[in-house]
This record gives C-alpha cells, sequence and structure tokens, in this order.
C-alpha cells in the first residue's frame, strides 16, 4: 500500500472535500476498543493529550482534527494521513475511500490548471456561432482544424537544457522501426496559445503516455512539476501505466518524491543502454 500512495505525499490534505471529511468521521469518531480511532490518529500527527482531551468536545473530532492539522503543518498530506492509518491497521478505511479520495485529488488537480490559466478577454460574442470543441482547434502542426485532432504515443516533459537527449530521443524512437509519434512541444505545437491550457489537453487528449526526462534541472522546472502533477492526477496509482520517467546522466539531487514508486528507464548505466531504446518503445507502444 505504502508505495501506492507515494506520489500524494506532495497532495495536501486540503484537497480532500466534505464528502470524505465526513465519511472519515464516520469511521474515526465513535470510540472503538478494537480497532484505531479518530485519538490515534491525533496523537500519531504530533498532538498532546491536552491537545487531544480538548478535541473531544467537537461535533466530529475527526474533522476538528483534520481541519487544525492542515493549517498548522505543511506535512499535512493526503499520502501522510493514508499512511497514518494504515500503520494504525485502519486499511478497510482506505480501502473504502480510496475511490473517493482519488477523485478529489484529480479535482484538485483540475483546479490548480484552471487558476494558472489566463482569463479570457472576449471582444465580440455571438450565441448564434457554434463554437468548436477545444480538442479540434488547430494546437499542432499537423492538426486539421476541420478534422480530426493529431494523436501521439507519448508527451515528452522535459526541461531546455535536456533537449539534446530529447532530440537522440526522436531519432531512436521515431526514424527507426519503431516508428512512434512523440508530442515535443518546441517542435510540435504551433505558437500564440496559453502554455498551460494546451499542454493540459495534450497530455489528457492527445498523449497515450508521458515519458518524463528527469535531471537536477527538471527538479528547478515550473513547468515539468505541473505537468508531472497534472498526468498523475490523471491516473491515481499509475495503474495504467501512463508516466515512464528516465533519467539519462547522473544526478546531483534527490530523486523525484512523487515518481519513487515508478519503474525508472535508466540511461546512466552501461550496462543497460543496449536494450534502453527497445525497452522504452515496447512501453510506449502498448495498447
Amino acid at each position: 500500500m505504502e508505495c501506492i500512495d507515494s506520489h500524494l505525499m506532495s497532495v495536501p490534505l486540503v484537497a480532500l472535500n466534505v464528502t470524505v471529511r465526513n465519511k472519515l468521521g464516520l469511521y474515526l469518531n465513535p470510540k472503538n476498543t478494537v480497532a484505531s480511532d479518530w485519538a490515534a490518529v491525533a496523537e500519531a500527527v504530533g498532538y498532546s493529550y491536552l491537545e487531544i482531551k480538548n478535541f473531544e468536545r467537537s461535533k466530529s473530532p475527526t474533522k476538528t482534527v483534520l481541519d487544525d492539522w492542515q493549517a498548522r503543518s505543511t506535512d499535512a498530506t493526503v499520502g501522510k494521513l493514508l499512511s497514518i492509518l494504515t500503520e494504525k491497521e485502519r486499511k478497510d478505511i482506505v480501502e473504502d475511500l480510496r475511490p473517493l479520495i482519488d477523485e478529489d485529488v484529480r479535482k484538485y488537480f483540475e483546479s490548480l490548471k484552471k487558476k494558472a490559466e489566463p482569463p479570457v478577454q472576449v471582444h465580440e460574442v455571438d450565441s448564434c456561432l457554434p463554437r468548436p470543441a477545444p480538442e479540434r482547434i488547430g494546437i499542432t502542426l499537423e492538426d486539421d482544424p476541420e478534422g480530426a485532432p493529431e494523436l501521439f504515443d507519448a508527451f515528452i516533459c522535459y526541461c531546455q537544457s535536456d533537449f539534446d537527449f530529447v532530440h537522440e530521443m526522436i531519432q531512436q524512437l521515431e526514424q527507426t522501426d519503431h516508428k512512434l509519434k512523440l508530442c515535443v512541444f518546441d517542435r510540435d505545437v504551433l505558437p500564440g496559445s496559453c502554455v498551460w491550457t494546451i499542454t493540459s489537453e495534450l497530455i489528457e487528449k492527445r498523449c497515450k503516455r508521458m515519458v518524463v526526462v528527469i535531471s537536477d534541472e527538471y527538479l528547478d522546472s515550473d513547468a515539468c512539476d505541473f505537468q508531472t502533477k497534472f498526468a498523475l492526477s490523471l491516473c491515481p496509482g499509475a495503474r495504467n501505466k501512463r508516466l515512464i520517467p528516465v533519467v539519462y546522466k547522473p544526478m546531483k539531487k534527490p530523486f523525484p518524491s512523487i515518481l519513487r514508486f515508478l519503474t525508472v528507464c535508466d540511461y546512466t548505466r552501461p550496462c543497460t543502454q543496449t536494450w534502453f531504446w527497445k525497452r522504452l518503445a515496447k512501453a510506449l507502444a502498448l495498447p
């Protein structure tokens, strides 16, 4: 269970809505001599005996603890809460509420995406004219505004300093017998559109998978951080193998924690370079 929840360690507790919090209360509020209750969770996150006794007077101690925890600590994350429930042998709660939690996390990242988009200024509004669906507007070189949108096998998430490796990736995966179609933002996307909007649409609707080129520079890129978290929100637990991390050079900084639960394609080891491209191509070609 721990590896499944690793990507949630960076998702703040505020992502959980009222419905999930109320359901947590239904499980944890009643005093239970057999199973751990809200007090055990409060103790695990660092509350003292006196604080816990004070929480008892609340209508829903569980909700009060969660609200107070998220207000006072940056450690208050969805992943941390699930980890505590698992450690306290309340896997029944985790299993029952996981679908609702995954949906809340998806909506949370969706709201982040919308907040990042600039407001649209429309000078003329004509409600009589039908607007084309967003996915059919020409946003890539091969898009036909009147036809089907251009589709790709994978979106490549990278920062500019790693573009030489991305260029090699193009040669190895597109210009060989693998014949894969990659979405490389600098090459395939037409200029003039909102970066966040276009990126989100490409990842969610146009590309089957996303290759994440990991490097020290990647860790400092706001764009790469957004793309990775957005893609993770579309596939909680990586159940459909949507993200494929690739490391092509040694790193000085720690590997990103939100990707540690995924199998990595490592180009840094000479002994594995022989089958590196074949292995990556096979993963991208899966249905």
